[in-house]
């Protein structure tokens, strides 16, 4: 929590009073007069934005962090809810470092369940394959079973599948690995077209 940056758009005043206040001094504070310069910003660092000014056509696109001060409740695009937070005026300064702590924890859990594979994003929490602006929910267990492929680049055996997955052992004999995989790739092929996601060799699987 400490390596994040506390960046107030449009309201200079509240810039300065927060950054002369003991409680943020664990955090950067930076203030921003070009919008453009602050998403860009909020995008590639750990930043929550504080909005004074409701952009809603440039953030309701990104996936940062940020709180909205309001006057009254507005109304926002539910798949963002969670790195979102609102607080209506007036508030007091204890009020406003419950938001920060409270979204700067979402957007943390929410980071550390995402994993790269490949050209593909994994997210555990929801459940779900992404690449470019496709998404395809999966089980859990094709879930846990991407993620062994996170973990290592060698081909990985039907033997370790069986057991990190299902908990079978290796004398087990099924045919449940080879039926997941084929739904697995057929469901890849119809979303993303990539017909060649999982492959195999005589070692095992592979992505």
């Amino acid at each position: 929590m400490n390596n994040f940056t506390i960046s107030i758009f449009d309201n200079k005043i509240f810039f300065e009073i927060i950054s002369e206040i003991k409680l943020f001094s664990k955090f950067k504070i930076k203030h921003y007069e070009d919008l453009s310069l602050c998403v860009k910003d909020a995008e590639k660092e750990n930043q929550l934005v504080v909005f004074f000014t409701y952009p809603s056509y440039k953030i309701n696109k990104n996936n940062f962090p940020s709180i909205l001060v309001t006057k009254s409740p507005i109304p926002l695009k539910k798949s963002l809810d969670e790195l979102r937070e609102q607080i209506n005026m007036p508030f007091t300064i204890l009020d406003f470092e419950k938001k920060v702590i409270s979204i700067i924890a979402k957007s943390e859990f929410k980071k550390n369940s995402l994993i790269n594979l490949n050209d593909y994003i994994i997210d555990k929490n929801e459940r779900k394959i992404k690449k470019n602006n496709l998404e395809l929910q999966l089980s859990e267990k094709e879930i846990n079973f991407l993620i062994l492929f996170s973990k290592t680049e060698q081909p990985i055996s039907k033997n370790l599948v069986l057991k990190s997955v299902w908990n079978y052992s290796k004398e087990t004999e099924t045919h449940t690995v080879e039926t997941h995989i084929h739904r697995l790739r057929k469901k890849i092929l119809e979303k993303f077209g990539d017909n060649a996601f999982i492959k195999n060799n005589d070692k095992g699987y592979y992505i």
